[in-house]
């Protein structure tokens, strides 16, 4: 039996051609990548109609069902208080909610074969994620601003200027795209769409409902307040809540520290949860490509 793998004029197996490497390779690859989701999405419309009727009928339900009912401390059950003080929660569920959609579309692609062909092509191993979560970053912040038309209409108001509400926003960009890599992480793990659409949810509920988005830290258990005051999610909600100015006269925020620095905490938590499982998905997606 003899070996012709180093025979002269022996065929070689073709290998995939890689891209330069370097940052800009990087982002030109991540550019590229984002740009043909970003077109997908525009040719079935349905996708991000779909993913805004869930957070309107949260306003409406939570504005219209919850108003009155849950005391606010400073503003007790004021409808109206209730309704500035509950947007910024609806703004960052809406933002990390897109982890599911992210998830869903990778395992689709990988489903599909989308990911081999994309191994073909000399482009760095990380564009493909990152691409895909900068297209759901566009798709989530085109869901703020109707979500955000549609909270000034059933009476929620800025307070603080133009310039601290585009922070508040960007705020909540920061943690929606954070969370993708979440996703991307999951959708890389899962086996089905429909499995990676399921694990992205179902961790997203105990997570923005322990936390001050729908009420505030101080009606809970005392074991859980601490819980709910070093989520990420909280930190994010009050610090946008603190840049729209929509805190009830005389809050007194509780002791923790994400708590007493909102803002800086809320930055902090998403650059933390973005390196972590950047790292995380990038090295599975190179397993799972290899």
């Amino acid at each position: 039996m003899s070996t012709v793998a180093d025979a002269p004029g022996a065929p070689r197996q073709a290998e995939a051609p890689r891209g330069s490497g370097g940052i800009r390779q990087s982002v030109v690859d991540s550019l590229v990548i984002a740009r043909r989701n970003l077109i997908r999405m525009m040719r079935i419309p349905e996708m991000v109609i779909f993913g805004l009727i869930q957070p309107v009928m949260f306003v409406v339900l939570f504005s219209y069902v919850f108003g009155g009912s849950i005391n606010i401390p400073g503003a007790g059950l004021d409808p109206d208080a209730y309704r500035n003080f509950l947007m910024a929660g609806i703004f960052a569920q809406t933002v990390t909610f897109a982890t599911a959609g992210a998830g869903a579309g990778i395992a689709e692609d990988m489903h599909k074969g989308l990911i081999d062909r994309f191994r073909s092509l000399p482009m760095t191993r990380g564009a493909v994620l990152t691409g895909r979560t900068l297209a759901d970053a566009v798709q989530t912040a085109l869901t703020l601003v109707v979500l955000a038309i549609v909270a000034l209409l059933v009476g929620w108001r800025i307070e603080e200027g133009i310039l601290k509400a585009l922070g508040a926003f960007g705020l909540l960009l920061l943690l929606g795209y954070a969370f993708t890599w979440i996703g991307a992480l999951i959708g890389l793990t899962v086996r089905t769409p429909e499995a990676a659409t399921s694990g992205g949810l179902i961790w997203l509920f105990p997570l923005t409902f322990i936390s001050i988005a729908f009420v505030p830290s101080e009606n809970m258990p005392g074991w859980l307040q601490p819980v709910a005051e070093w989520n990420p999610f909280s930190a994010t909600v009050l610090a946008a809540r603190e840049l729209f100015g929509n805190l009830p006269p005389g809050y007194q925020a509780p002791d923790a520290w994400p708590m007493q620095n909102p803002v800086l905490a809320s930055v902090l938590w998403s650059l933390v949860i973005i390196v972590l499982f950047r790292t995380l998905a990038v090295r599975k997606y190179r397993k799972a490509a290899g």
